[in-house]
């Protein structure tokens, strides 16, 4: 089998094309053929050693494909079967387990049938980052009609589902976007307002959009030049969900700033502990595939790359070239 690589934290110049022998399935475990593998920022952290693996790791905790081999004690699925996966929700990939590979050992229990009709890119495209945004929108901060939240990176890969999950449930959304491509993009999404933040004050915008109250939530995945602000943007007793660090990560804070704000909340939540049993695992999977099937959930596939591009990938993705999803692809 062929992987990407890394043995060393650093830039993408440490992903390397490799070529180790194809592993057999332990128990519990299944060994699939990767037909689209997910890029994501979590993949960034772990290649910067932001997040902490194991070295020698292959990265990617997100992809599509079909089933080839099954270890020992596995019945829910068997070669030949389609399936998509998370991995183990987000944890750190290993030496064997990363889906930036033209074959990967998955935990049974992590994986989800793929239906008939949705095809492998999609599948891929839709599993973490459509997972994200639902736990975001419905358990994190479950929106409801008459609420007003703040999505920035409103074009990006969870962006773009985060917008339309967020109408579904009723709210108001306003959008944050680098450019005037993106913002259309975001509008598109179900966006009822988006600021430019390149050349308008996001804050200022939130509040005047508000009538001075505020939003009730900010769903944050930049990180540490967008969190002062982000605080300020909510009303009295708003929430920031800060899911990422994009930028990089924020600083301590004084829990004395929550309440002179106005008794502000803050969570920093994770993927892992919004599906830790496979009954919840199922339950957002199936929500989320039904939706991009019946069309109420449009997924866009920005860019997609060669596995051996894998680099150039994480370049595109950090350097905010990139809209929607952005998948690797044998």
């Amino acid at each position: 089998m062929h992987a990407i690589q890394i043995t060393e934290h650093g830039g993408p110049e440490v992903m390397r094309w490799t070529d180790l022998p194809t592993p057999s399935p332990a128990k519990g475990e299944v060994l699939v053929r990767v037909e689209a593998a997910g890029v994501n920022f979590i993949d960034v952290y772990f290649r910067k050693g932001s997040y902490k693996t194991p070295l020698p790791a292959i990265l990617g905790v997100e992809g599509a494909g079909t089933v080839e081999a099954t270890g020992p004690d596995v019945t829910t699925v068997k070669s030949g079967d389609r399936v998509a996966w998370t991995d183990r929700a987000g944890a750190a990939p290993s030496a064997m387990s990363g889906s930036y590979a033209t074959h990967a050992l998955v935990p049974a229990a992590r994986l989800v049938a793929v239906p008939a009709d949705l095809d492998a890119r999609s599948a891929a495209a839709a599993m973490l980052q459509g997972m994200t945004a639902h736990y975001l929108s419905r358990s994190t901060f479950p929106l409801r009609a008459g609420q007003t939240c703040l999505v920035h990176a409103a074009a990006g890969g969870v962006g773009l589902l985060l917008c339309q999950m967020a109408k579904m449930a009723g709210a108001r959304v306003i959008g944050t976007v680098s450019t005037e491509q993106k913002a259309k993009l975001a509008e598109q999404a179900g966006a009822d307002d988006v600021i430019l933040y390149t050349t308008h004050d996001f804050e200022s915008e939130a509040r005047r959009l508000t009538s001075g109250r505020g939003v009730d939530v900010v769903y944050d995945s930049v990180g540490v030049t967008t969190f002062d602000k982000s605080l300020a943007s909510l009303a009295p007793r708003g929430m920031l969900v800060l899911y990422g660090q994009s930028s990089g990560p924020v600083a301590p804070i004084d829990p004395q700033v929550l309440n002179v704000k106005g008794s502000l909340f803050l969570t920093r939540p994770n993927l892992a502990h919004h599906v830790t049993t496979r009954d919840e695992l199922l339950a957002r999977a199936t929500e989320v595939l039904g939706w991009v099937r019946s069309g109420q959930l449009k997924l866009r596939i920005g860019a997609t790359f060669r596995l051996r591009d894998a680099a150039e990938a994480h370049r595109a993705l950090e350097g905010r070239a990139t809209t929607g999803k952005v998948l690797l692809t044998a």
